[in-house]
């Protein structure tokens, strides 16, 4: 290692040694141990073949040094080829072993990362809605990728960075005192010159990487938010694409002072710390030069230490901020795990049942609930806030209860917020009631395993929701081992078969990010269509029409028709013809079933159902136009 890779190692521990000084409990190292645990053979074989390497490494300047020795010396030939050959030797057996432990290194790092990553997504996946409400989508993805790399680093490089470095320093000081104590002291008086510039040079450097980092952070989120679709439909109807620009362009510029600026300190303190250690390079000549020709010294003893000091400065100043250095990567560990430490508030009993078989009676039984406090489903670093919102815990739904018989539909009505789609999301256990319970076939959805409800429950919700992939991929989330066949057949259900048949690639054409290649009708034909795929025995629909035209949710409206036969159904209401065709209707108002019958009784009793269909209903007259076609007249419930 020559000098001017010394002065950038030692830069860089400088800069990572400005992290903060941060104390790591016991239970931490034990976390990180255990998953240590897999790779410790790996790990034990890893450190071995790093001190052999250190040790050979020492072992180089020793020869050389005896060969100049042979030189001067006027020796015969064969020691001087003997120890060249061993010097070949040695470089070889230090280029297999480099081989060898950075597979190791490799597969150690890269399986830590395998483990964590793939522990973070089984976690994050079990935890609550509120959960993704709440974080933000890129703090959490840097978790995944950033952080989980800054924790394998602690094993892949700062612990064998340690291990090799402290046998070396302490190899190659025993060498040079054994050579010249005179010279060894010298060059440790010249190590202040090494780290004191770097840690001042190190602040600066870590200052401008942060004020970097944010910059590049901020026009990250920027593209991410105006290159979705919806963002950039936005910027084009309402933005001012000059504004985007101006302000995207100046942290660009910003960012790109930066960056001239860092390179420049680097190379200013690169290039002074190599003139000091050419200095260093000099003493080591003269010094040594004056006491060989006073014979107290052997020339090849010079070109050894001369050799040595290179290999003296790198891990005397990497150890000097190794402590610092092995917390800040151990913070990753911490990051990860804070991360792991949010306990999942829905979670499946040791016990758990599948849903039993044949027809499903749903039924909510005083059913108390209230959306959980930010501290209960969240992390202030998730969010990107200083604190979370203390709100939270207030009841939302107020001793809810109905019965839905086998085959029933029961409609939720109600204005905006009064706790419909709440209702929705308890039957799946997105949420879990606070009190009372909601049962299928008798019993309570806690009591069920994921897998049945997932199997027994199928929902539409109102934003249709697609993956970037093909139609294929977005149907097979449904039932993974559906054939063709069945494809078409639920498209032609949902009446998209011609549509999709129409496209070049058919079901491999992809719908592009949330499905924004398609129409909104089309998108939610399409989920419908993924529905109607699952055949659930239960079925929710969370204003599944919404946005559909006339045209189209006639069209949908068959196949809903179809879907529902024989099967419970829980509806929120958008248009009144699913309303009138409900066995009961619920009127809820302020988290409390107010009113419940059906459509013909409602009307009739003139209460809170009858002020909505004459108040939220775009009226239309109910006569012949009814008649003639009750789709296409039929106002719209405003929710």
């Amino acid at each position: 290692m020559d000098m001017e890779v010394t002065a950038w190692h030692a830069l860089h521990s400088s800069m990572t040694a400005q992290q903060g000084k941060r104390r790591f409990s016991r239970g931490t190292l034990r976390r990180i141990a255990a998953f240590a645990r897999p790779h410790r053979r790996m790990l034990v074989w890893f450190l071995l073949l790093s001190t052999v390497t250190a040790l050979l490494a020492v072992a180089t300047p020793l020869l050389a040094g005896r060969v100049v020795d042979a030189i001067v010396g006027g020796r015969a030939v064969a020691p001087v080829l003997w120890l060249s050959g061993l010097i070949a030797a040695i470089a070889l057996a230090e280029a297999g072993l480099g081989l060898v432990t950075r597979w190791l290194s490799a597969s150690i790092g890269e399986g830590l990362i395998l483990d964590l990553r793939t522990t973070v997504y089984d976690h994050v996946q079990r935890m609550p809605i509120a959960f993704f409400t709440r974080t933000r989508t890129g703090a959490l993805v840097s978790r995944l990728n950033n952080d989980v790399i800054g924790a394998q680093r602690a094993f892949s490089d700062t612990l064998s960075g340690v291990v090799s470095n402290i046998v070396t320093l302490l190899l190659t000081l025993g060498v040079m005192l054994s050579l010249s104590w005179q010279i060894t002291l010298i060059a440790l008086v010249l190590l202040p010159l090494f780290v004191l510039p770097a840690r001042m040079v190190g602040r600066r450097l870590a200052a401008l990487r942060r004020e970097g980092a944010d910059h590049n952070a901020a026009m990250g989120t920027q593209m991410t938010e105006r290159f979705s679709a919806p963002g950039a439909t936005l910027v084009k109807l309402m933005g001012r694409p000059s504004r985007e620009s101006a302000e995207f362009a100046a942290r660009a510029r910003r960012v790109r002072d930066i960056g001239v600026r860092s390179a420049m300190v680097q190379t200013y303190f690169v290039t002074a710390l190599t003139l000091v250690s050419a200095l260093a390079l000099a003493v080591v000549y003269g010094l040594g030069g004056f006491l060989a020709l006073r014979h107290q010294l052997e020339a090849g003893a010079i070109v050894s230490l001369a050799l040595l000091l290179t290999r003296l400065y790198a891990p005397l100043t990497a150890l000097s901020g190794a402590h610092i250095e092995v917390m800040s990567a151990l913070v990753s560990f911490e990051r990860v795990f804070e991360v792991l430490d949010l306990e999942p508030l829905i979670t499946e009993q040791p016990d758990a049942r599948p849903v039993p078989e044949g027809p499903v009676t749903v039924e909510f039984d005083d059913v108390r609930f209230g959306y959980p406090a930010a501290d209960k489903v969240s992390l202030a670093s998730l969010e990107e806030v200083a604190t979370l919102d203390t709100r939270g815990g207030e009841e939302v739904l107020h001793g809810i209860s109905f019965r839905a018989e086998p085959g029933q539909m029961v409609a939720l009505v109600g204005s905006s917020g009064a706790g419909k789609s709440t209702i929705a999301q308890l039957l799946p256990r997105l949420y879990d009631a606070d009190a009372g319970a909601v049962r299928l076939s008798g019993v309570d959805v806690r009591e069920l395993t994921a897998a049945s409800l997932r199997d027994t429950l199928g929902m539409v919700t109102q934003d249709g929701h697609l993956f970037h992939d093909s139609i294929r991929e977005n149907l097979l989330l449904a039932r993974p081992e559906a054939g063709d066949d069945e494809l078409w057949d639920a498209l032609r259900r949902a009446r998209l078969d011609a549509l999709i048949a129409s496209l070049p690639d058919g079901l491999d054409t992809v719908v592009g990010e949330r499905g924004y290649r398609l129409s909104g009708g089309e998108r939610q034909r399409l989920t419908i269509a993924r529905l109607l795929l699952a055949h659930p025995r239960v079925v929710i629909l969370d204003e599944a029409t919404a946005h559909l035209d006339n045209t189209s949710e006639a069209a949908v409206q068959e196949a809903l028709t179809e879907a529902l036969e024989g099967r419970t159904a829980l509806v929120i209401a958008h248009r009144l013809s699913t309303v009138r065709a409900a066995d009961l209707i619920l009127v809820l108002e302020g988290g409390r079933i107010v009113e419940r019958g059906t459509h013909e009784t409602l009307l009739a009793a003139g209460g809170r159902y009858a002020e909505l269909y004459r108040t939220q209903f775009a009226a239309a007259p109910s006569g012949a136009a009814d008649a003639a076609d009750p789709a296409a007249a039929e106002p719209t419930l405003v929710n």
